[in-house]
């Protein structure tokens, strides 16, 4: 060993004997040595040689247990860090091959249990690592190792230390992700599983004589018992996992029928007053639940095998027994009216066993409905045989478990027994209100854990699988209890339970509008002991049935009665009925028929009644809900929450604590601020500098908190910059740097971010292109073209669009030369460019080593409309801007060698870019190229148009290389025209052209609908759509102009001036334009463009 261990200079030398000294002195009560040692240790985690070390001192038995202790926990942390091939500073193989060469017989020979549990999980990571393909002897080697525990003469610890051992390794195993290491333990288990069913059977036994006679002196039974329940635990695991078909192995199938003939007698003992010591009827509840465990989650992983596996019916029923016996143990627990509620009673968090197992029952007949009607799906292939064997354990399961008459008894127990309150509820609701009400009301997978809930989702599978059989029963229970008095508080309240959940069957056949008005406006007033027991029941009864059946002309019923329910003031709407009311009210208002009108009455008092118990509430979950409740009225009220909005705003700011770790909270509080903004429009100015703070503090760069409220704080920016008039750009431009940190983190949120972006170009277009931020931006936008996916590239090259516009609209012809020369010089128009020079090259390759485009379609067209709106308002520009350009990281010449058969081209160059005229002559060229071959792949008009007229204008340069292509651009003239005359008959009509319909153009912009006036972000987006050239220029007219110039240049060395300066006459300049130019020009072609009558 102490050839592995390296002496750096640097720090004190790593040897046995130092580090052993270093371990002292971190398990010494002195603060400094321990802060000295801790430090030596991180030192040495690196150094080849200190795992091996630390494996040395724990396996010395000689030394105190405190240093052995953290000798194995460094050694455990150090293996989760180094022990990965791909880790930095990886532990070497030869350090790796001595430590897994002690793990086992170090861990099976430990007689401390708590130092031996460590070993074991060292173990066990090492074994997920290294198992098959590095340590591939190791499941062998324990299976050698318990088939010796079993010897007489071997050492007592022996065998529980190599369950232990065994327990963590198949744990590892089990939850791997991995197919291989599945795939290694489904090859590993009939062998491990021979030999381990072997041992729990013989420690079964044994514990089993022992409970016969009676007699255990020495305690071998209760040894037995321990062991035999670890064996079970690693059972449990290992047949879930190594088996895919546990019903066709014979091994299986024995063990199957031996441990449901232990669980049967089991629970007949532990659910029985017996004579048994507590201890030993604590270990065998252990023992009853394992199987419970085992059986429930062998229907829920392999729902076919458990129902085909032998007497596998007969153990669900002895289940449906249990819940039957526990619902009547429950009901009988069940005070008759609230005044009886005693002091003591059942204490919460001591459940009996018997309620457990019937917890897992419960568990088993949801895993048995699912089975039948609701099965996993996959996408793995399924043989025949499995095809078949899954009908026919349906059809078992069917006959034997979801019969008719079995199905209605379980429902009544279900109802009538386990939905009904105990008093240790009771006594929760009274003591601790907020966290009794907020277990009852928990989401997720809690219902798990808690009779009530579960019992809850069973019937609701059941109601909607067998409504027929079912909807009647539970129909007549209702009209039973609804019309009698004087029925039980508590029997009424389960079965109005049941009647919320059933809503989406009973609607049918329940006629609830008549109940709402006869029976619930008459209960929700009663002034009885137990009143509020059904006003909580009242408040998630309405929430239920208002998405089924609750018609718009009794809404106002609703209402009243939740007004009602959230009075403080009555002292039968205790916290519980008021939280309750609160949070269920969400439901009423998000109903897709919440109409503001009708509420707007109820609104003051239903939103103070919310707003100040969400002052009275404790828990944050709670207040939560009651936010979200606000959050949903104000966003369906609209402007109608403006009376409500300061008090609103008042309530946020004290919740709004920067010291408050809670970021869930933060986030709703965000959320509320985004409807409130949406809802107020620009009233929500007078709120301004606060938004501002808010999304100031949750998007600031480098904060803990950023990561959590960064989504919600970005959707707020943008409903604030919606809703912002032109007339408060200045406090809102004060967050716009803010926005280039959230451009280099990459996130998801970037969308957002780039919406942002857009509003402030379209709100301030002034401010946003000032020199500083303008090239701040461009540079920004470039970087992010080689990092975005298709969709998020189209965001950026929109925004490109958008700010050479804005430039031209505000600046004229300068502003429009100084956003090119920006992008020119920030690289964004290069990297414009390589993108195409590339793809054009690509193009020009075939055959089997074609080049593949590094554009997308999308991408290409989103980079040509960048062009298009560079060249369209000054084209003669366009060349020179070309010039400017670096050279193109793309290659500049077109070799043979390039990879593929190469295509025609009107030039062997490319031509990089800065070369000079010459070279932006070349670069025009192939650009020419790409963008006509491109052009049919632009699929939208208006796309396409922008094309159309950016190469169109491109004939003022008079360059040679648009002159040449004259057959291209008619061909592009003739289809772009046809597109925009569709559906008329005039000939320069041009359906791309927007005509203001506003009667008032320089008023604000109509609703879109009368409910929904138009935000002021629309009305500046309106204004930018109408000024947009593919909007406002006439296609047809703009071509013929164009055209009509050039053939005029065309003329103009050959015509001689007349009297009055004019050149000679157009016949003559057509004709010399057409001999030059159109002379190559496919007849066809030309004669479809004639059809036009443009020219």
């Amino acid at each position: 060993m102490d050839g592995l261990v390296n002496h750096p200079q640097e720090m004190s030398p790593l040897a046995p004997g130092t580090l052993l000294s270093t371990l002292q002195s971190a398990t010494s009560s002195s603060q400094l040595l321990v802060q000295a040692a801790t430090h030596q240790l991180q030192t040495w985690e690196t150094e080849r040689g200190y795992h091996a070390l630390l494996q040395g001192i724990f396996n010395d038995r000689t030394l105190a247990l405190d240093v052995r202790y953290l000798a194995i926990i460094q050694l455990k942390n150090g293996i989760d860090k180094y022990w990965r091939k791909t880790a930095t500073s990886v532990i070497c193989n030869e350090e790796k091959d001595m430590i897994r060469s002690h793990l086992l017989q170090s861990g099976i020979a430990e007689e401390n249990r708590l130092l031996a549990l460590q070993n074991a999980l060292v173990t066990a990571k090492v074994v997920r690592f290294d198992y098959p393909k590095e340590w591939p002897d190791v499941i062998p080697s324990l299976v050698i190792h318990l088939r010796a525990t079993m010897e007489p003469a071997s050492n007592k610890v022996a065998l529980p230390r190599t369950l232990l051992v065994l327990l963590y390794i198949i744990k590892e195993l089990a939850t791997a992700r991995l197919q291989r290491s599945r795939a290694s333990l489904q090859s590993a288990t009939p062998e491990i599983f021979s030999v381990l069913q072997d041992v729990y059977e013989r420690k079964a036994h044994q514990w089993q004589t022992c409970v016969a006679t009676g007699q255990d002196d020495e305690g071998i039974g209760f040894d037995a018992l321990d062991q035999s329940l670890l064996a079970l635990k690693i059972l449990r695991r290992l047949l879930l996992s190594g088996y895919e078909y546990p019903n066709r192995d014979e091994s299986f199938c024995r063990f199957w029928l031996m441990a449901n003939r232990l669980f049967t007698d089991l629970t007949a003992l532990v659910t029985s007053e017996c004579w048994l010591a507590e201890d030993v009827k604590r270990a065998m509840e252990k023992h009853a639940l394992q199987l419970a465990k085992f059986h429930v989650e062998l229907a829920r992983d392999h729902p076919a095998a458990f129902a085909l596996l032998p007497d596998s019916m007969s153990l669900v029923q002895t289940y449906q027994k249990i819940v039957f016996r526990y619902g009547e143990q429950h009901a009988s627990a069940a005070p008759t009216t609230t005044a009886t509620i005693k002091s003591d009673g059942d204490e919460e968090g001591e459940k009996s066993i018997l309620e457990t197992l019937a917890l897992k029952g419960l568990l088993l007949l949801r895993a048995c409905v699912k089975m039948v009607f609701n099965p996993t799906q996959t996408f793995k292939y399924r043989p025949d045989e499995a095809k078949a064997e899954r009908k026919r354990a349906v059809d078992l399961v069917r006959a034997a478990v979801l019969e008719p008459g079995h199905v209605i008894s379980l429902m009544e127990v279900l109802v009538t027994r386990l939905f009904i309150f105990r008093e240790s509820d009771l006594r929760e609701w009274r003591e601790e209100p907020e966290e009794w009400e907020r277990r009852e009301e928990s989401e997720g997978d809690g219902w798990e854990y808690s009779i009530r809930p579960c019992a809850e989702k069973l019937f609701l599978d059941l109601i909607i699988n067998f409504k027929d059989t079912l909807a009647m029963a539970v129909l007549d229970a209702f009209r039973l209890v609804s019309t009698n008095v004087h029925t039980n508080i508590f029997y009424k309240e389960a079965i109005y339970a049941a009647t919320g959940l059933g809503a989406a069957v009973l609607h049918p056949i329940l006629d609830f509008q008549a109940f709402l008005q006869s029976q619930i406006v008459f209960e929700v007033q009663q002034q009885t002991e137990g009143s509020n027991i059904l006003r909580r029941r009242i408040a998630i009864l309405l929430g239920q049935w208002v998405v089924v059946e609750i018609p718009r002309a009794s809404r106002p019923l609703v209402y009243q009665i939740f007004q009602h329910l959230l009075d403080k003031n009555d002292r039968f709407n205790d916290h519980v009925v008021r939280v309750t009311a609160g949070k269920h009210f969400k439901h009423v208002a998000a109903e897709w028929e919440f109409n503001a009108d009708d509420f707007l009455p109820y609104a003051e008092k239903i939103l103070s009644a919310i707003l100040s118990l969400i002052e009275e509430v404790e828990l944050q979950e709670t207040r939560m809900a009651l936010l979200e409740t606000v959050s949903t009225i104000v966003e369906r009220m609209g402007t109608g929450i403006s009376p409500f909005a300061d008090r609103i705003v008042c309530l946020l700011q004290p919740l709004w604590d920067v010291d408050n770790p809670d970021h869930f909270l933060k986030q709703q509080l965000l959320e509320m601020m985004r409807h409130l903004v949406n809802a107020l429009r620009e009233g929500s100015q007078r709120y301004l500098g606060h938004v501002v703070q808010l999304i100031s503090y949750a998007v600031a760069p480098g904060s803990e908190i950023q990561v959590y409220l960064l989504e919600s704080a970005l959707e707020l920016w943008g409903a604030m910059l919606t809703q912002a008039p032109t007339s408060s750009a200045a406090e809102v431009l004060v967050l716009a740097p803010a926005l280039f940190p959230v451009f280099q983190l990459g996130t998801e949120n970037l969308r957002m971010a780039l919406d942002i972006l857009k509003s402030y170009l379209i709100l301030a277009p002034a401010d946003m292109l000032a020199t500083e931020m303008r090239t701040r931006l461009c540079s920004s936008l470039g970087a992010l073209l080689d990092t975005l996916n298709t969709e998020g590239t189209g965001m950026v090259t929109h925004i490109v669009e958008l700010l050479i516009g804005q430039a031209r609209r505000l600046g004229g012809a300068e502003g429009h030369d100084i956003i090119a020369s920006t992008l020119v010089e920030s690289g964004l128009l290069g990297k414009v460019m390589d993108g195409l020079q590339a793809n054009h090259e690509a193009h020009q390759t075939t055959g089997p080593k074609r080049k593949l485009p590094r554009l997308d379609s999308l991408v290409e067209t989103g980079y040509f409309c960048v062009l298009a709106r560079l060249i369209l308002p000054h084209p003669t520009l366009f060349p020179s801007l070309l010039a400017r350009l670096p050279p193109s990281s793309a290659p500049a010449k077109r070799g043979d060698d390039d990879g593929g058969d190469q295509r025609h081209h009107h030039s062997n160059d490319y031509g990089p870019a800065g070369a000079g005229a010459e070279g932006a002559e070349q670069t025009l060229t192939w650009l020419l190229d790409e963008w006509f071959a491109h052009f049919e792949n632009m699929g939208h008009p208006g796309e396409k148009k922008l094309a159309c007229l950016a190469l169109t204008s491109l004939l003022e340069t008079e360059a040679p290389c648009i002159l040449d292509r004259m057959q291209d651009l008619i061909t592009v003239w003739t289809d772009v025209i046809t597109e925009v005359r569709e559906d008329s008959d005039h000939p320069e009509a041009d359906n791309l052209i927007l005509v203001d319909t506003n009667p008032n153009p320089n008023g604000p912009t109509p609703p879109i609908d009368d409910a929904l006036p138009a935000a002021p972000e629309d009305e500046r987006k309106r204004q930018l759509l109408f000024a947009d050239p593919v909007h406002s220029v006439n296609t047809t007219l703009f071509v013929r102009d164009v055209l009509q110039r050039a053939v005029r240049r065309c003329a103009g060395d050959d015509a001689d001036a007349n009297a009055d300066g004019t050149t000679t006459d157009d016949a003559h300049a057509n004709h010399l334009f057409r001999a030059r130019y159109l002379a190559r020009v496919d007849p066809d072609v030309l004669s479809a463009f004639g059809e036009l009558r443009v020219w």
